[in-house]
């Protein structure tokens, strides 16, 4: 049968990306604690497209996939970029994963459990067999404003905020770790289930720890700066204001080491 996305394409013109999208699929992660857990992935995959051909084979996407493991891991996703590039015979592919990251949160005091859900995204590119691979994720967390503590004789305005990280990875690092830094940088983590004595503890615990977006960007970024596995990252923060018509958001972004 013909190979119709082999023919000249009538517009001589390379295509940086070509693909698919919105595919799901099982997918395995390590966990820190024990073992792996299993959850599902939006996947996106895609190369480059040379000017003289009219279409890639979409089909080999699909198929690579079948053969691969279904684990997140740095080996085993640059195994599934060469496969991808050797199969579509292209010099330059990405995949992308966006799947929730279940932790088991306990309550501070009553130590009753819940799982707690963390939107993340890995990126990995591979171009002329060098590898890169790009983490990013959503940690929700509490801030208490410095501000309103100060002025007021009764309380504090509070708030959820969202502690976004965009990471530049050398190698495998546990999704555990960063999620950790972000709420340890903020006045109190977000739990999934709290009984009254909790919401005593946590809320006493926030109000001790007061702090703007701009003190909650700076503290993640401070850490990550001398991250051994962290080539470049971007955290931004978003306070979801409960006393103001707008939102707060602070950003930092630069390569580690650099000051």
């Amino acid at each position: 049968m013909e190979d119709v996305q082999n023919r000249q394409a009538e517009v001589a013109m390379s295509i940086d990306g070509v693909g698919i999208r919105n595919l799901q699929l099982p997918l395995r992660v390590s966990q820190r604690a024990a073992g792996s857990q299993h959850t599902v992935a939006t996947v996106e995959l895609s190369v480059d497209l040379p000017a003289h051909f009219k279409g890639t084979h979409m089909s080999r996407f699909v198929e690579a996939l079948e053969g691969w493991k279904e684990e997140l891991s740095y080996a085993g996703v640059r195994d599934l970029l060469e496969d991808i590039k050797h199969r579509l015979e292209a010099r330059r592919t990405r995949i992308i994963f966006l799947f929730p990251f279940f932790l088991e949160r306990r309550a501070p005091v009553s130590g009753i459990r819940g799982l707690q859900a963390y939107e993340c995204r890995l990126t990995g590119e591979l171009e002329d067999d060098r590898p890169t691979f790009l983490l990013e994720m959503t940690v929700p967390v509490m801030t208490v404003c410095p501000c309103s503590k100060a002025i007021s004789e009764e309380g504090a305005h509070s708030q959820r905020a969202d502690v976004r990280l965009c990471l530049r990875l050398k190698g495998f690092n546990w999704l555990e770790e960063f999620i950790e830094i972000a709420e340890a940088s903020a006045s109190s983590p977000t739990y999934p289930v709290l009984k009254r004595e909790d919401e005593k503890f946590v809320t006493e615990h926030a109000f001790a720890a007061p702090c703007f977006v701009e003190d909650v960007v700076r503290n993640v970024a401070r850490v990550l700066d001398s991250h051994s596995q962290v080539a470049w990252f971007r955290v931004e923060v978003e306070s979801y204001e409960s006393i103001h018509a707008h939102n707060a958001f602070a950003r930092i972004e630069r390569s580690v080491g650099s000051r």
